[in-house]
């Protein structure tokens, strides 16, 4: 029985190793110089680095130039170094050389020698990288709040956003209404579309154009229109700072019949910073817009933005402060509105960041 009993443990540990193996065997591996073995599967190479999906520590980046053996165990879309491809399982047969055969035909090459790699069936990652995507935006909030003050705020807004390797272009929309102790302290609507393209590394020109009305200010309708340069003092891809300077053009109609309409040609300056940490956003944008016809009559638009994620990928939460700033407002209105704001935020579409 003993004997019995030993042969059928032999059995289990054999079929357990034999299965083992063949789960190391039907993975991809990537060697390293320093001796790594990293086993998953090879995602993509792109752009210098190789990513490999596993299943204990997730997505691994690892440096292409520190890759000295790359194996698959299915066939992968590869393209070389001078523009060439095949499709095909790579192998590597001896140190720093690869082998991908597919196809009745075999490649030998170094590990530098691949460009990229990507799935059978799929996109070159080069061409994806170069299409235009748009990503969309919801966002609303309800404030209320009693005591001292009886407050009651709404606002909701949406934009599009259609971003490109050069270029971005997006149209946005929002309304805002608040009441305060029973009367009306902010009734504001706006919609307005903006280009930017980037002709140069950090210099790039944008045209833009707002309207929208402000009742609580007497305004029945404004427009801002302006172009002219922008310049990116910081261009990270977790921190820009842009400035941007051109013409403009400022139109404001009055609700009040003894005010008149202004129509000027003017001047058009903007700061907007944007610094994204580990799982939130900090965006802060400021823009200075005096008219020609009187210098001393100008517009600050001023808005400051923390926004969390809720989850993963489309719901975040978004507060901050929105300031505007006229400095010849109609007789009895304010110089400087201030709306404080949260937001409820819903953020879809291809290109979202991952």
């Amino acid at each position: 029985m003993n004997i019995i009993k030993t042969r059928a443990l032999l059995v289990r540990l054999s079929a357990c190793a034999a299965l083992s193996c063949a789960l190391r065997l039907s993975a991809d591996v990537v060697e390293t110089a320093s001796g790594a073995r990293i086993v998953g599967k090879i995602t993509k190479i792109h752009g210098g680095v190789v990513t490999v999906s596993t299943d204990y520590a997730g997505e691994i980046n690892i440096k292409q130039v520190l890759v000295t053996a790359i194996r698959t165990d299915h066939p992968v879309a590869v393209r070389f170094a001078d523009g060439t491809g095949i499709v095909g399982v790579i192998s590597a047969p001896s140190a720093d050389k690869l082998t991908i055969a597919g196809g009745g035909k075999s490649v030998d090459c170094p590990v530098g020698n691949i460009s990229a790699t990507w799935g059978a069936g799929e996109e070159d990652p080069d061409v994806v990288a170069l299409r235009r995507k748009w990503v969309y935006e919801v966002s609303a909030d309800i404030d209320g709040r009693t005591g001292t003050d009886s407050q009651l705020a709404t606002s909701f807004g949406f934009r599009a956003k259609l971003i490109g390797p050069l270029d971005t272009f997006q149209y946005y929309t929002n309304y805002t209404r608040q009441e305060t102790n029973g009367d009306v302290s902010a009734d504001q609507f706006k919609a307005g579309a903006d280009y930017a393209d980037n002709f140069a590394a950090a210099t790039s020109w944008y045209v833009r154009d707002e309207a929208g009305f402000d009742r609580v200010n007497d305004i029945t309708l404004y427009d801002v229109a302006a172009s002219g340069l922008g310049y990116d003092f910081i261009k990270q891809r977790d921190q820009t700072l842009t400035a941007r300077a051109g013409l403009s053009y400022r139109y404001d109609q009055y609700s009040t019949p003894d005010t008149a309409a202004l129509s000027s040609l003017g001047a058009d300056f903007e700061l907007e910073y944007l610094l994204k940490l580990k799982k939130s956003q900090l965006s802060d944008r400021i823009a200075f817009v005096p008219a020609f016809q009187d210098l001393g009559n100008f517009i600050i638009t001023h808005e400051f933005a923390f926004e969390i994620p809720i989850t993963k990928s489309l719901w975040k939460w978004s507060t901050g402060v929105s300031n505007n700033y006229d400095s010849r407002p109609v007789g009895g209105v304010d110089k400087l509105d201030t709306l404080y704001f949260t937001r409820l935020v819903l953020t879809w579409g291809e290109g979202q960041p991952k």
